[in-house]
């Protein structure tokens, strides 16, 4: 799981079927959501640990610690960026706010407009998972996820929705929004796991 390390300080080899991008394009799905600050609310639900949903507000969200981590970002269309900064909130920090039940093993994530994204629990949880705020430390723009994008580098950026608002933990895995749609499950780009009929038994739930 992951991407090489560098040697020699030569950059990391991309992951097969991808091209090195120069600059950031927009690219989804659907009209990008207004931002109403006073509106606007993260939860974390489902099975936790205490079984109750915790919530914050976008002034409480920005207030959790900030951290950034030097990632690249895989795309299905087969453009790569690589050794981005991203600013924001590790998903370890969020775990340990609101930790899930011992038998959670995936997670969803919920973003604007239903859109969701499905992912192991030991995905979610990898050192460099962030919901980010921040690229090259200024905000994100509404284009690119403002306020809150998750970035997920060990996995095609699907995997990753723009403008989210929670995250469910799930006791049993199901697609989401684009795995719905066709796209692989588990999603990594080193095993260029694109589409659900490369799946292999165990990497997506139960028909």
């Amino acid at each position: 799981m992951g991407q090489p390390e560098s040697h020699g300080g030569e950059p990391p080899p991309l992951p097969p079927g991808q091209r090195l991008q120069r600059g950031w394009p927009v690219t989804h799905y659907g009209p990008v959501p207004k931002f109403r600050p006073e509106r606007w609310e993260f939860r974390v639900f489902g099975a936790t640990a205490d079984g109750r949903k915790h919530c914050w507000s976008h002034e409480e969200f920005t207030a959790l610690r900030y951290e950034t981590v030097t990632a690249d970002l895989h795309c299905v269309t087969k453009f790569s960026m690589v050794g981005a900064e991203w600013g924001g909130v590790l998903a370890r920090t969020l775990l340990a706010l609101a930790p899930p039940a011992p038998e959670a093993g995936h997670v969803m994530v919920w973003a604007e407009y239903g859109f969701s994204s499905n992912l192991r629990l030991a995905d979610f949880t990898a050192d460099h998972t962030v919901f980010a705020t921040h690229r090259g430390g200024e905000l994100l723009t509404a284009e690119h996820g403002f306020p809150v994008r998750l970035i997920v580098p060990h996995l095609y950026a699907w995997k990753g929705p723009k403008w989210v608002r929670g995250i469910e933990y799930m006791t049993e895995d199901r697609r989401g929004f684009w795995e719905e749609r066709g796209y692989h499950n588990v999603g990594d780009p080193w095993r260029e796991q694109r589409y659900s009929y490369q799946e292999d038994p165990g990497d997506g739930p139960e028909p």
